[in-house]
């Protein structure tokens, strides 16, 4: 989080609040329907203390998926619990791809930092060195010889 403490009230997509009826009626399915998807763990809501299933915005939206990919395109139970695998360890990695793409950010901009200071801590009286390329004249010396 950025800190700050979460409003204990405040409801996101996240916030288990609708009862197994009303989520039958906003998915447009029937509550027997959520029921065996609950059970297959393909779409798994939150529990009361009395152990009542509460489903969130996000598990109405993913109720709706789940539909639309068993009545219109056909596909199983079971390839629909493992494209949900799949698209949730997705998200996994692209959360954890950021979160390693931050760490990186941050660790550039301290090592140029610490290569600033470093660079800030040169002597100014020095010379930088420059490679001078050597002639490829050969020169002989001769001694003098006593007259």
């Amino acid at each position: 989080m950025d800190g700050r403490r979460r409003n204990p009230y405040e409801l996101t997509e996240e916030s288990p609040v609708y009862v197994i009826s009303v989520a039958a009626q906003l998915s447009g399915l029937h509550p027997q329907t959520l029921r065996q998807y609950d059970r297959l763990g393909l779409v798994s809501p939150g529990r009361t203390a009395g152990r009542g299933r509460r489903y969130s915005a996000r598990d109405i939206e993913l109720l709706r998926t789940v539909q639309q990919l068993s009545q219109d395109e056909g596909i199983n139970l079971a390839g629909i619990k493992r494209i949900i695998e799949l698209e949730n360890q997705v998200a996994a990695l692209q959360q954890r791809v950021a979160e390693l793409s931050s760490a990186v950010e941050g660790a550039a901009a301290t090592l140029q930092q610490r290569e600033a200071q470093v660079h800030a801590s040169y002597r100014r009286d020095l010379v930088p060195y420059q490679d001078v390329q050597q002639a490829s004249a050969l020169v002989v010396w001769r001694p003098k010889r006593p007259e």
